[in-house]
């Protein structure tokens, strides 16, 4: 249905003004809204990306990396990031498209509507003026009929009197009612232009300029409530663009969510932390009544009771010796900040060989520390991992072992690309004189070579380590297919082979810090040697405190022997550096262990200086 502001609301300019300004209040009012929603989901997507920023794995944790649920939880914290990215590209389109955009076309709606107004204004003002023309002509058109009205009754009385004096009277109200009906009748000629251009006026208004200025007016209220429109339309498509998005963002975390596999996981962990090595077998009974029956010499007691101590470190896992504990690795990884340009370097390896000259030379106090510095100095050399893994427990070996092999692959396949490319560049240049010297070439292809043989010889190495400890493996399943069961309660001929099986096995020479060695020589001598340290180590008073010192940078001791520490800490110094980089400390009378000295401020009592300078081992 058609209408016509114009023709039917003629009358009704100042409700038009005010409907009008309502509607303009209404639309800043929508844009105040559009702008705080903008503002909540802006603030939503930024809190959705800090809490996936906040609990994404970090980079450092390869754990994370190897197990589903890690990888689950990790996509659907990216997807989440993806979400809130959306969310503000929502945000932003509602901002330059909607906010933006009425907040400028309502400065224009103001401005059209002020004109609209003022236009009306101006034509009521004519027509009001028009009015009072033509009341004031038609006033004084009365006026001037009524005053001929009362002259020409004033002349008609004079007519009737007979006297000369009274003639003459008449003959001057006629004149007098004469001028005033000529008055009268200009009054109205007035009256009647007046009342004629008050008619144009009023067709005109309300036909001509009314109309059209009510139009426009209605047209621009059409196009205000249209935009009102269009910016609803515009967010909800902005917004249903966002959702197949998001939807897709949650099917991510949906099938995220259902790739964790438990299974895989648990056999992940097997493959991570798994040894190779057998379990312990059964305990042989040992009979000391023998030693009852018998008389024995203090040589061959001592011989026994050094065989039982070697017997008795095989059951590490389950009985640990009150005794100073094992020295630390070479190398630590101090907590992180050996990397780090504020962590010093650690100082330099005494020589063992000189220790054992000042040994001879030393007191009964200053041989017991001697003793113990240069059975640490021993583990430091036995300890050090060397490159063939051997250190490592088999399957542990074998894995990096592989990831060994795995990476000088993928160096040879670089150096060859290399290689090959540089090879076609001598050939472009032997070709194109001009484009380059072939021979500026050589030195590079020739680093490119030893490269490559560098990396074969090592590659091959490492393949050969890897072959033997796949054979080892083999003849170990092999062996293990072939024994007693482990449930067995009957002991049977290849069960007591297998316990002398198991005293050759890798199990039997893995020591409670988890270090493993295939060198029998080195390994018995060393433990020879142990021993022997051992008797004199084993029931001595604890060393008293020499000193005192302050860690200067945090450390984790994440071998046995070594102390963690924290920047700040407070701890007793009971053996002070022997040359090799290893501070022995005390914390609260119950923990012990190593430090790297240059990770420590260490204060020494006066009383104890001349002491330390007497049994320091030059």
């Amino acid at each position: 249905m058609d209408c016509n502001w114009g023709t039917e609301l003629w009358d009704q300019f100042d409700n038009l003004e005010k409907y009008t300004s309502w509607g303009i209040d209404f639309l800043e009012r929508y844009t105040k809204f559009v702008k705080e929603r903008a503002d909540l989901e802006l603030n939503y997507a930024k809190q959705i990306r800090s809490l996936s920023k906040k609990y994404h794995p970090k980079r450092s944790r390869e754990d994370e990396s190897r197990y589903t649920w890690c990888l689950g939880f990790a996509v659907t914290l990216q997807q989440l990031n993806d979400v809130a990215v959306q969310r503000e590209e929502f945000v932003e389109h509602l901002n330059t498209q909607i906010v933006f955009e009425l907040t400028r076309y309502i400065q224009d709606l103001k401005a059209e509507r002020k004109s609209h107004f003022q236009d009306g204004r101006r034509a009521q003002q004519h027509i009001e003026s028009s009015w009072k023309q033509l009341e004031s002509s038609k006033r004084r058109f009365e006026r001037d009929c009524k005053e001929a009205e009362r002259a020409q009754h004033a002349s008609d009385r004079i007519d009737i009197d007979k006297t000369e004096g009274e003639k003459r009277c008449s003959m001057k109200v006629r004149q007098t009612a004469q001028q005033k009906r000529q008055s009268a009748e200009a009054s109205r000629k007035d009256y009647v232009a007046s009342l004629n251009q008050f008619n144009q006026d009023q067709r005109q208004h309300y036909h001509t300029l009314v109309p059209v200025i009510y139009q426009r007016i209605q047209d621009m209220e059409e196009r205000r409530i249209e935009r009102i429109s269009d910016a609803m339309r515009s967010s909800t498509e902005a917004e249903k663009k966002v959702l197949p998005v998001v939807s897709h963002s949650l099917d991510a975390m949906m099938h995220a969510a259902e790739s964790i596999q438990p299974r895989m996981d648990t056999r992940q962990v097997v493959e991570v932390y798994k040894s190779g090595f057998d379990p312990p077998g059964d305990v042989e009974f040992e009979d000391y009544s023998a030693t009852m029956r018998r008389s024995i010499s203090e040589s061959s007691y001592l011989d026994n009771r050094t065989e039982g101590r070697r017997q008795s470190k095989k059951l590490w896992p389950f009985i640990r010796k009150n005794k100073p504990p094992p020295p630390p690795p070479t190398s630590p990884s101090p907590g992180g900040l050996a990397n780090s340009p504020q962590s010093p370097p650690l100082a330099s390896k005494e020589p063992i060989t000189q220790r054992l000259n000042d040994l001879m030379n030393s007191s009964s106090r200053t041989r017991k520390q001697c003793l113990r510095s240069l059975k640490r100095g021993l583990s430091l050399k036995l300890g050090s991992g060397p490159a063939d893994c051997s250190h490592l427990p088999p399957e542990q070996r074998c894995k990096k072992l592989q990831t060994r092999i795995n990476s000088i692959n993928e160096e040879i396949q670089r150096e060859r690309e290399q290689r090959d490319a540089l090879l076609k560049l001598r050939e472009v240049y032997k070709q194109s004189p001009q484009m380059g010297d072939a021979n500026s070439l050589d030195p590079r292809l020739e680093e490119v070579k030893q490269n490559l043989q560098r990396l074969e010889d090592e590659l091959r190495r490492n393949q050969a380590w890897l072959s033997e400890v796949n054979s080892r493996l083999a003849d170990h399943s092999r062996r293990q297919s072939g024994s007693c069961g482990i449930n067995s309660q009957v002991t049977t001929p290849g069960c007591s082979n297998l316990k002398q099986m198991d005293n050759r096995s890798p199990a039997s020479r893995e020591s409670p810090d988890g270090s493993y060695t295939e060198d029998h020589s080195a390994e018995l001598h060393f433990k020879s040697r142990s021993s022997e340290f051992d008797d004199d180590l084993e029931d001595e008073d604890p060393l008293p405190s020499i000193g005192t010192c302050k860690s200067l940078y945090p450390f984790q001791g994440q071998n046995e022997g070594t102390l963690s520490m924290v920047e700040g800490e407070l701890l007793s110094v009971v053996e002070e550096d022997k040359g090799d980089g290893w501070t022995r400390v005390r914390r609260n009378l119950e923990e012990e262990g190593y430090v790297p000295t240059s990770y420590i401020k260490v204060f020494l009592d006066s009383s104890a200086k001349g002491f330390v300078q007497s049994s320091r081992l030059v």
